[in-house]
């Protein structure tokens, strides 16, 4: 009959007697799956923790990796925009000086293809490129050369936008906040928060809205694809598509945008290239622009 049951012995209290308990073996048996079967789950559970911790450690590095390469991307991106602007800045400069001396012709003039089927002038790609380019950034100037009209001379920006201290010049600066070598695209004038910034020529505001590192941005279409940006504003006191007089008073300066202190940034776009304001400036006398000891040195921002 015992040979049906696991029979376990206990030694008693009492002298010669003990205790004893008689398990069935089909249900030590029961107990044997049952423990096994929760040490394979056990396995099965502690080993799926390990794949998820491994692989949500392996993401980690690699969401690591990929930030680093993304950061790196960004200032290989805004280092090469630079050199662009810079490129595109010294090549305008030198048309202007070639044309200046007369060492070139206007393009309009330039060489042109013969049609060998036929007695018509073909354009190269460079000329339409360059067609192309000069009616995209006519804007509402145009109007003056297409009825023979010339420009008038308040059209062009010829006085200093705002009352204040010249801290950064246009070129090559360190930047204020890497530390590291930048391309300055404007000027940057000190000035208190909410001073008068003046419009420095004749024109048609295009854009008086945020607009990323600039902050509160005005821009200025004065023609033939000439545009002033005046940045880091506190307020507008224009609107797009507003017409707009040489000192007139068009917003306040502010801190707006990607900058270290109050003041205001101030560039000349030509054919959406940034180019050196101070041959516009330069011709008029500033009234209470003061040079900074400092300038290049001591950069308020973008």
């Amino acid at each position: 009959m015992d040979k049906q049951y696991f029979v376990l012995e206990f030694a008693h209290a009492v002298p010669g007697q003990c205790r004893r308990i008689r398990v069935k073996y089909k249900h030590l048996a029961y107990v044997l799956i049952a423990v096994s079967l929760f040490f394979v789950c056990a396995l099965a559970m502690f080993s799926s923790y390990a794949q998820i911790y491994w692989k949500a450690s392996r993401y980690n590095e690699l969401r690591a990796s990929f930030e680093g390469l993304r950061t790196k991307y960004l200032e290989l991106q805004r280092i090469s925009r630079q050199h662009t602007e810079q490129m595109a800045s010294l090549e305008i400069l030198a048309n202007e000086v070639s044309a200046a001396y007369g060492l070139n012709n206007p393009a309009a003039a330039g060489n042109r293809s013969v049609s060998t089927t036929a007695d018509l002038f073909v354009p190269s790609v460079n000329e339409s490129i360059r067609e192309f380019n000069y009616l995209k950034a006519a804007s509402f100037g145009g109007i003056y050369h297409r009825y023979g009209v010339p420009k008038p001379a308040q059209a062009f920006p010829g006085i200093w936008p705002i009352e204040g201290v010249l801290r950064s010049s246009f070129g090559g600066r360190s930047d204020p906040f890497s530390g590291e070598g930048a391309f300055h695209t404007g000027i940057d004038l000190a000035a208190p928060v909410g001073t008068s910034v003046r419009a420095s020529a004749d024109g048609v505001v295009v854009s008086a809205a945020w607009s990323g590192a600039y902050g509160k941005l005005v821009v200025v279409d004065h023609g033939n694809g000439l545009q002033t940006y005046y940045a880091h504003l506190s307020s507008f006191l224009v609107i797009p598509g507003e017409e707009v007089r040489r000192g007139q008073t068009i917003a306040l300066s502010g801190s707006t945008g990607r900058a270290t202190g109050p003041h205001m940034h101030y560039e000349v776009r030509l054919a959406g290239t940034p180019v050196n304001p101070y041959k516009y400036l330069a011709k008029t006398k500033p009234r209470n622009v003061m040079l900074s000891a400092r300038s290049g040195h001591n950069d308020l921002g973008l």
